[in-house]
């Protein structure tokens, strides 16, 4: 790899590092870095790393959003004024979301066709709408969702494992902002009521305890006004060194 352009240096170092994994189906190609998995139904996936973008935010209103939801934003944006909550950001790969969390400012991001699940379309409205918010003196985090209509399940409601993936990204959020690095190790969820396609719900998250690198964390998930309860949920995370989990 010795021909590769500089500007994809620190893209080298981490495929030489998935190198390294035992079962990793990643290797690394020539001039245009090629993610070439070892599978041959995936074998098309390319990112062009070097080549970059403007950093788009997807934690803030767009057209797609319903009154409620836009009402519900700007009343924990009131609230982030004294500095009690704080809104996070969220981009279309997470290590640009755990960098705006550490404090740097980004304006560009490279070209990559790999990016976080719930961000996997730029049509708004189609599929995850969601804004999370942090207490950091509550050790809680209340993400406010908008399910579009390729999230369905059941005809006219939202599918199960999309409401698994809000609760994941809150419960893995609040990790995050409260002690750094974290794996999600177990999640258990029962669901109580079907969430209606359109909908604006409240997903909370709250750090229960922590024991050494476990982190003890629960997960909710209800109506703005509180009389239904769509899912509960329980979690395990694993702490882990910020500086190791950049490397993952």
């Amino acid at each position: 790899m010795s021909d590769t352009p500089k500007s994809c240096g620190h893209l080298e170092k981490e495929l030489d590092y998935q190198k390294t994994l035992r079962h990793s189906p990643w290797v690394p190609a020539c001039k245009g870095v090629m993610l070439r998995p070892a599978h041959p139904p995936f074998s098309n996936i390319t990112a062009c790393a070097c080549q970059s973008r403007r950093l788009k935010d997807y934690a803030l209103p767009n057209a797609s959003w319903s009154k409620e939801m836009v009402g519900q934003f700007n009343r924990f944006m009131e609230m982030c004024k004294d500095g009690t909550w704080i809104r996070i950001p969220s981009h279309r790969n997470v290590k640009y979301d755990i960098a705006e969390w550490q404090g740097e400012k980004l304006e560009d991001e490279e070209e990559t066709e790999a990016r976080l699940f719930s961000r996997s379309t730029d049509v708004e409205g189609l599929g995850f709408e969601y804004v999370m918010f942090c207490n950091l003196s509550e050790r809680r985090v209340v993400c406010l969702f908008q399910p579009g209509p390729y999230l369905e399940g059941p005809p006219g409601f939202v599918h199960g494992g999309s409401v698994a993936t809000v609760l994941d990204n809150n419960l893995m959020g609040c990790a995050f902002m409260t002690v750094g690095g974290a794996l999600m190790a177990n999640l258990n969820i029962t669901f109580k009521n079907p969430i209606p396609l359109g909908s604006v719900v409240l997903v909370e998250s709250q750090v229960e305890r922590v024991e050494g690198k476990k982190m003890f964390t629960s997960g909710l998930v209800r109506s703005p006004d509180g009389e239904t309860v769509y899912a509960k949920a329980t979690a395990l995370v694993i702490l882990m060194d910020p500086k190791k989990f950049s490397h993952l």
